[in-house]
């Protein structure tokens, strides 16, 4: 059950969610605040970086689904001497503005597609994969443990499922006694890379929302309340009773709200776990610009509703209008999360990338260049 997976929890693994997450507001509006002072790529291209290649300052922006990842590398690149500055504005926000050159690395949940590509005018843009994560269902007022498929969950949100004691839920919990209130829906008012994944799986199990709403970043709502960034949904869920929304489990479980199972590609309902997310990324298939995408994996003891999240950089940084110090600290940074960064994702309730996605990741991070040069 989802209660004895949260209650198997290590203290310390609990700590650490409670203390990143807690500092994610703030450290958003530090970030945007040294933004719209002006900071920039320039202003990390003149940071200093100490000889022996470690330090300087890298800034970042992008997905509320990677924000505690980032947030836990950062602190621990302090002590190598390097500051990473990391808001999190969403996905699309986040490729935005890696694009108009005012962070020197992006971050998103989904792949990079051409109309993305499009707008990045200064070099060729290397997507590096960083991590999984599970986007759970998390509700607030009705029983724990409920079970849920694609086909259901849309017509919640659709609005065509009013109430939690609608025959199409108690026909997926027979024995559960359900509740007669309302749903109240939340979802994503921002360009979101989490929006993308749940709406790609819901897309796949009802051909009506995918005739009429679809699959995006940011998509047409039929019914609901919108809320800013992962943290945004899940403070909207945890102040209603009756509230259904899907966030990031780092921040399900840090507000420890009840999570469904959902039923996966192979008919098997599957909660969202470290297990079920990792299971999710194997086998799958990697493309050449490791574009990869984990929703609605084939794999039966996959959690079907999880994603990968991307960092994104120009593959040569110097040519791109970077110096070599922010390159190298960028190389720096990335190289961190791709080895001892991956041993404390369990902790923030992520999952590893698979061994061969991981070698993947590894190759295309060695490949980034500065002036046609490796970067030292």
């Amino acid at each position: 059950m989802r209660v004895s997976a949260r209650q198997g929890q290590s203290e310390k693994g609990d700590l650490l969610r409670s203390r990143i997450l807690f500092a994610l507001a703030a450290s958003a509006v530090l970030a945007l605040a040294v933004a719209a002072c002006g900071s920039s790529n320039k202003s990390s291209s003149t940071s200093p970086t100490p000889s022996g290649g470690g330090g300087g300052t890298v800034n970042g922006a992008g997905s509320t689904f990677a924000a505690p990842i980032y947030s836990q590398w950062g602190n621990a690149l302090k002590g190598q001497g390097l500051t990473v500055n990391y808001q999190p504005v969403g996905s699309g926000a986040g490729v935005a503005q890696f694009a108009a050159g005012t962070v020197d690395f992006g971050a998103s949940d989904p792949a990079l597609v051409p109309a993305d590509r499009a707008t990045i005018k200064k070099g060729e843009a290397v997507q590096i994969p960083m991590a999984f994560g599970a986007i759970t269902v998390s509700y607030n007022g009705a029983p724990k443990g409920l079970k849920l498929d694609g086909a259901t969950i849309a017509d919640i949100f659709l609005g065509k499922i009013k109430t939690w004691s609608d025959p199409a839920i108690g026909k997926l919990n027979p024995g559960v006694k359900l509740p007669s209130g309302a749903i109240t829906v939340v979802h994503r008012s921002d360009e979101s890379g989490t929006t993308k994944g749940f709406t790609t799986f819901l897309s796949d199990y009802s051909p009506e929302w995918k005739s009429k709403v679809g699959a995006d970043k940011t998509v047409k709502w039929p019914t609901g309340t919108g809320a800013k960034g992962n943290d945004g949904v899940a403070a909207a869920v945890k102040q209603q009773s009756g509230a259904i929304g899907y966030v990031e489990e780092a921040y399900a479980l840090q507000n420890n709200f009840t999570t469904a199972a959902v039923k996966n590609s192979t008919g098997k309902f599957v909660a969202p776990t470290l297990a079920s997310t990792t299971a999710a990324g194997e086998g799958v298939k990697i493309p050449k610009d490791l574009g990869i995408s984990i929703i609605n994996s084939p794999n039966a003891k996959s959690y079907p509703i999880s994603s990968q999240t991307f960092v994104i950089v120009y593959k040569d940084g110097c040519k791109a209008g970077k110096s070599q110090g922010t390159v190298k600290s960028l190389k720096q940074f990335i190289d961190y999360g791709l080895g001892a960064g991956q041993d404390v994702l369990g902790q923030l309730q992520y999952a590893k990338l698979p061994s061969a996605l991981l070698s993947k990741s590894k190759a295309a991070a060695a490949s980034l260049q500065c002036n046609g040069a490796p970067i030292g």
